[in-house]
């Protein structure tokens, strides 16, 4: 029968020296590994930035190329070109203020309010955004929207003289026009009430005029009805009308052939 004896480490007959070499050298191989990941995460973000840079650079070509394109009324043009920029740099609130523009331009009215609401959006301290916004919201006649918009483009920038002079100017005098046309309305609605109700006169039946006609009419049905015509027809063919009194009825003579009233 085989007995268990007492196992030897595996190491046990390995030198001191050996081992302090093997160390080293596991240490020397670490710092290796570890130099490789430091040198690829700096290489990928080395890339990423390459990357950007070049987005942007593309970026800013296209939209140099739409607003030559926008210059010269190719407005589709520009647009496709910009639209191509947003690709490669979606935050830029200066191509959807240009874009809005030239929406204008074609008088598409609701195209250019969002563009320039997602400029106001990415850039809302960019006095161009609000003052293009307050542009395309008084194309689509909505008036205290643009106002609006025109007064946080001066809050923004408070010495800029074409929103102050022209752009807010000429809104606040669409908003008067408007609120005295709408008076305007108003005033000739009631006023059409009025004559509709004055065309349908108020009679008093119970005024003496009108009881003097009814007992007029009254008067002359009762003459009329106190005489009665009667047509007699003999029997040779002779048609005769006979008028009777209530007091003193006429007698028709014998040959009478046919009475009828």
């Amino acid at each position: 029968m085989a007995s268990f004896g007492w196992k030897r480490k595996i190491g046990e007959k390995v030198s001191k020296a050996t081992s302090q070499q093997f160390e080293a050298e596991a240490a020397d191989d670490k710092d290796l590994a570890d130099d490789d990941d430091s040198n690829w995460v700096h290489a990928t973000k080395r890339r990423k930035e390459i990357l950007l840079e070049d987005c942007v650079k593309k970026s800013k070509e296209l939209k140099d190329e739409g607003a030559n394109l926008a210059e010269n009324r190719r407005y589709r043009e520009a647009l496709r070109k910009w639209d191509e920029a947003l690709q490669l740099t979606p935050e830029d609130a200066t191509l959807y203020e240009m874009k809005s523009q030239v929406l204008m331009s074609l008088h598409e009215m609701f195209p250019a309010v969002h563009a320039a609401e997602m400029a106001v959006q990415r850039n809302p301290r960019s006095w161009d955004a609000w003052q293009t916004l307050g542009r395309a919201q008084l194309g689509l006649g909505e008036i205290a929207l643009a106002i609006r918009s025109f007064q946080v483009s001066l809050h923004i920038f408070p010495m800029n003289p074409e929103v102050w002079k022209e752009d807010l100017s000429w809104a606040r005098k669409l908003q008067e026009q408007q609120k005295a046309t709408k008076t305007e309305s108003v005033q000739a609605l009631a006023q059409g009430k009025g004559l509709a109700q004055e065309s349908i006169p108020d009679y008093d039946f119970e005024s003496d005029e009108i009881v003097a006609v009814c007992a007029a009419i009254a008067e002359k049905e009762k003459a009329l009805s106190a005489a009665k015509t009667v047509v007699i027809v003999s029997a040779s063919g002779t048609v005769e009308t006979v008028t009777e009194q209530d007091n003193c009825p006429a007698t028709p003579d014998e040959t009478l052939f046919i009475r009828a009233r």
